[in-house]
C-alpha cells in the first residue's frame, strides 16, 4: 500500500507549528482502525468503527496532494465496502434470530426502515441481500474484501435465485472474478449475456413484459402546461433518443454560434440562450412539427441490424443497441421483416478487414470504428460510438493511416483532451484481463453446447 499523507502537525495544532509527524500511511490506518473492530466488547460493539470514522473526519484533505487524495478516495471507497459487507452480515443475523419481533415490527426490513430511518425499499434490499449473500460465498467473500462494491453484489444475488440459481452456483467464481475486473457497464452487460446463456425463456418473457409495459401519458397541467411520463421499451427508447439527441444538438450549436458571436472565444456555457432541459423541449416540439410537414408517403428509416462474421468465434454472442443495451433475440428477430441487413467480417479478435484509405473516418470505416470500440475509448468514458469521433491513434500528419487498425473512438472532449495531455500507460494487466474474458467465454460457450447435445 503506497503512503498516502505526509501529515504536518500545523495542519491539526497551529500553536505548534515547529512540531511535525513523520509520514503517515492512512490506507494503513483506515485497514488498522476497522481492523481493530474485532476485538469488540459487548457493550461498546460500535465503539471502535466510530473511533476510526471520529480519525478520518479529522484528515484535512487540504494538506494532500492530488494523488494522495485520489488514493484515498479509493481506499475509502474500498472500505465503505467492506463496512456494507459487515452490516449486510449482521442485518441478516438480526433477521434469521428474529430479534425485530421484539418491538412488534412485521418483519426485518419494516424493523431496519424504522430503527434507522432508512426508506422501505432500501431496508428491504438490505435484508433481501443478506438472505442471499449465504448461499454466495465468492461474493460474500469479495464483497467483505472491498473487491466489490454492494451494487455489484446487489446485481450478482439477482442470478442467485429462481431459474438461474443452479448455473450461478457453477458460474459464480467467473462471474464475482468479472465484477472484480470489468467497469460497471461492461460487467452489467456481461451479466446481461450470461443470463441469455443461462435462461433464454426467461429473457424473453422479460422482454414481452417490458414490451406490455410501454406507455406515454401526456396530460394536461395548469395554465395550459403539459405533463409527459411514460416508459419506452429498449427499441422505442432508442429510436426516440437518437432523433431527440439529432435534433437538441442543432440547436446547441444553433445557441453556441449566437453564443460565440456576441462573446467571442469568452463565451462559456453560463452565455448560452437554453439550457440542456429547456433544449430537449424545444427539440421535441421541433419533432412534432417536422412530423407534421414530412411528405406523405415519404421514406421512413429502417432498423438496421449487424451480422458480424466471424465475431463470435473470437468474442462470443452479440445481440444489443448500437448504444449498447443488450436486448433479447426475439426483439431482433421481430424486426427482419422491415430491417436493413449490415455484414461487418471480422479476422480477429478486435480487427474489422480494411476498407481504404481516406482523410477522415467515414463511411464504412467509421461504421467499423463504431462496431468495434462502441463507446469512447479513454478508460473513464462510456459515451456511445455515435457521438464520438474517429481519431488517428498515430496523427494522420505523422504518416498515421485512415484505416481501422489505426483508428479509435473518442468523445469530442477526450479527442480534445489527448492532444493536451498524454494517454495515460497502458494497463500492464490488461493482455491477461483480455486473455481471461476470452477463456471465460469459451469454456462458458463450450459449456452450453455440451448441455444442448446432452438434452437432444
Amino acid at each position: 500500500m503506497a503512503t498516502l499523507i505526509a501529515l504536518n502537525r500545523r495542519a491539526i495544532s497551529p500553536q505548534s507549528p515547529e512540531l511535525t509527524l513523520a509520514p503517515i500511511d492512512y490506507c494503513a490506518m483506515i485497514e488498522h482502525m476497522l481492523a481493530s473492530m474485532t476485538q469488540w466488547d459487548s457493550s461498546q460493539t460500535t465503539a471502535p468503527l466510530t473511533a476510526a470514522i471520529d480519525g478520518l473526519l479529522d484528515i484535512d484533505a487540504d494538506t494532500l496532494d492530488d494523488t494522495e487524495l485520489a488514493e484515498a478516495v479509493v481506499e475509502l471507497h474500498r472500505q465503505q465496502a467492506r463496512l456494507a459487507a459487515a452490516v449486510t452480515r449482521l442485518t441478516a443475523a438480526a433477521d434469521a434470530r428474529r430479534v425485530w419481533t421484539n418491538d412488534g415490527s412485521r418483519s426485518c426490513a419494516a424493523w431496519v426502515a424504522r430503527r434507522c430511518r432508512l426508506p422501505a425499499g432500501q431496508a428491504r434490499a438490505e435484508a433481501w441481500l443478506g438472505r442471499r449473500l449465504r448461499t454466495m460465498p465468492d461474493t460474500s467473500e469479495a464483497l467483505a474484501a472491498g473487491d466489490l462494491s454492494p451494487r455489484h453484489a446487489m446485481v450478482l444475488a439477482s442470478l442467485a435465485g429462481d431459474r438461474t440459481a443452479e448455473l450461478f452456483v457453477r458460474d459464480e467464481a467467473l462471474l464475482v472474478d468479472h465484477a472484480r475486473r470489468m467497469s460497471w457497464a461492461d460487467f452489467v452487460r456481461a451479466i446481461e449475456y450470461w443470463r441469455q446463456h443461462a435462461d433464454p425463456d426467461g429473457v424473453e418473457r422479460d422482454a414481452d413484459h417490458d414490451e406490455a409495459l410501454r406507455r406515454v401519458h401526456l396530460s394536461p397541467g395548469m395554465r395550459g402546461t403539459g405533463i409527459l411520463d411514460g416508459m419506452l421499451t429498449p427499441l422505442g427508447y432508442a429510436t426516440v433518443d437518437g432523433a431527440l439527441r439529432r435534433v437538441e444538438q442543432e440547436l446547441f450549436e444553433a445557441d453556441w454560434a449566437t453564443a460565440r458571436a456576441e462573446h467571442g472565444d469568452a463565451a462559456t456555457a453560463c452565455h448560452l440562450a437554453r439550457t440542456p432541459a429547456q433544449r430537449r423541449h424545444d427539440a421535441l416540439v421541433e419533432l412534432a412539427k417536422r412530423a407534421v410537414t414530412a411528405p406523405t408517403g415519404g421514406k421512413r428509416p429502417k432498423p438496421l441490424i449487424s451480422v458480424f462474421v466471424g465475431y463470435e468465434t473470437f468474442k462470443g454472442r452479440v445481440c444489443q443497441l448500437a448504444g449498447g443495451t443488450v436486448v433479447s433475440p426475439g426483439t431482433v428477430a421481430s424486426l427482419l421483416d422491415e430491417a436493413l441487413i449490415e455484414r461487418v467480417v471480422f479476422d480477429g479478435p478486435s480487427r474489422v478487414i480494411d476498407l481504404g484509405r481516406a482523410r477522415r473516418f467515414t463511411g464504412a470505416v467509421r461504421r467499423a470504428l463504431e462496431v468495434r470500440d462502441q463507446r469512447c475509448t479513454h478508460h473513464s468514458c462510456d459515451q456511445p460510438g455515435d457521438r464520438c469521433q474517429g481519431d488517428h491513434v498515430q496523427a494522420w500528419t505523422a504518416g498515421g493511416t485512415t484505416t481501422v487498425d489505426n483508428g479509435q473512438l473518442r468523445c469530442g472532449f477526450h479527442n480534445r483532451w489527448r492532444w493536451q495531455h498524454p494517454d495515460p500507460p497502458p494497463d500492464p494487466d490488461l493482455p491477461r484481463r483480455i486473455a481471461y474474458l476470452e477463456d471465460w467465454r469459451a469454456r462458458l460457450r463450450a459449456t452450453i453446447i455440451a448441455e444442448r447435445l446432452a438434452d437432444a
